[in-house]
Order: structure tokens, then C-alpha cells, then sequence
């Protein structure tokens, strides 16, 4: 696979979570984040994007996302669960995306606020006006995702190097 052909990252937010008496990390999903999730994951089959490899957090809530997201796509990428994206900074979530295997070209990050949005902020150093409006507008609620691009190797992911292409987020 060339790296002269764009790079596309799907930064998800899991979706809503439910608060029972269990540690953070095992929080599940909402009945809400439920239905929201499979919607995601239809969503993202529309965008077109063929995922090679899905990077998902250890977190109940986000394994839970995607088992229910994926099952909307047209194929199933291969995922790895990271425990390194537990409740990780954008600089975090950048060091684990330089370690991409560079035969990847598309992929999906699952994760958690305020690092996803944060990563979908720090990696666009452009962007298309619509999206922009609506990440401004909306935030990053929980199921919602952003599409960035960008050139170059995995290892050359850094600060403002993307273009975001794309957001999408649940109706309240």
C-alpha cells in the first residue's frame, strides 16, 4: 500500500453508558447507548470507508460500542482491544497511532471523551466547513465519530497534520 495515498482515522466515542455500582472501567452501555450504537455503525457503513483495523479501548462500554457498531459494516476489520486508550490524552492516542503497521489505511479508534474529541481537535489542521460547524456546534457526545485524512506514514501522524472530513453525532 502506497503512503501517497491518503489516510483515513475514525475517531469514535462510545456510546452512552449506564452508571451501576461497578468500577469505571466496567461500566456497560444504556439501553440508549445500545440503539445509538448500531446506528453509529451504520452510519459509518454509509461513509464508505473500508476499515482495516479497529484499535478499541479495554473499557466495557467501548468493547460493548463497537461488538454492536461492527455488526453494520460491510466486513469486519481486525481489532485490537488497547489498554493503552483507556482514558488516554490526545498525545497518548497519537504515540498509539504512530505504532500503526503502515499496510494499514483506514482505521477506526474507539475511545473515550475528552481524548477523542481532543484528538479529532489537535489532528485537524483543516477542515471541511460543514463538519467543523457541526463538531463546533454538537461537541462530541457519546456515539458520535469524526473522519480525519491525512498523507504520509503512520509515523508521521503529529499535530495538525489532518483534515477533518467528516462528523457525525446521535440526535437528542
Amino acid at each position: 500500500m502506497s503512503v501517497a495515498e491518503p489516510r483515513r482515522i475514525v475517531l469514535f466515542r462510545h456510546a452512552k453508558a449506564d452508571w451501576p455500582q461497578v468500577t469505571d472501567h466496567e461500566r456497560p452501555l444504556a439501553e440508549r447507548g445500545r440503539t445509538d450504537a448500531a446506528v453509529a455503525g451504520r452510519k459509518l457503513a454509509d461513509t464508505g470507508i473500508p476499515i482495516d483495523l479497529a484499535l478499541c479501548s479495554t473499557a466495557a462500554r467501548t468493547r460493548e460500542t463497537w461488538k454492536l457498531a461492527v455488526h453494520e459494516l460491510p466486513h469486519r476489520p481486525k481489532t485490537v482491544y488497547e489498554e493503552r486508550v483507556y482514558e488516554a490524552s490526545p498525545g497518548e492516542l497519537i504515540t498509539v497511532l504512530n505504532e500503526t503497521p503502515d499496510d494499514v489505511q483506514n482505521l477506526v479508534l474507539i475511545g473515550h471523551n475528552p481524548g477523542v474529541q481532543g484528538l479529532a481537535e489537535v489532528l485537524s489542521g483543516s477542515a471541511d466547513p460543514e463538519a467543523r460547524e457541526r463538531m463546533s456546534r454538537r461537541g462530541f457526545p457519546a456515539a458520535a465519530f469524526a473522519v480525519v485524512s491525512f498523507d504520509g506514514s503512520w509515523k508521521s501522524l503529529e499535530p495538525g497534520v489532518a483534515t477533518l472530513l467528516d462528523y457525525w453525532a446521535p440526535s437528542d
